[in-house]
């Protein structure tokens, strides 16, 4: 599960982030576009915009059930 302490800083403030042990899979960034995007200079995803529907959260909520490290959190508050 994610460590929102490793939470990495450009996620946006909300209820989900990725953390330090992303590998740069593409799945997130794949599955939920709309929220997930690539830090170029450090080769990770990070949330770049919270969910604002019910699809947009499921996808997120996809993202996170898929990804092989575990490091998409949905504890971050709002």
């Amino acid at each position: 599960m994610a460590d929102l302490e490793n939470r990495y800083e450009d996620n946006v403030k909300g209820t989900y982030y990725v953390d330090d042990q992303c590998i740069d899979c593409d799945l997130c960034r794949e599955t939920a576009p709309d929220n997930f995007t690539r830090n170029e200079d450090g080769g990770y995803s990070y949330v770049y915009k919270q969910p604002e529907s019910d699809d947009e959260r499921a996808l997120c909520e996809e993202a996170m059930e898929g990804c092989p490290v575990e490091a998409i959190g949905d504890d971050g508050g709002d």
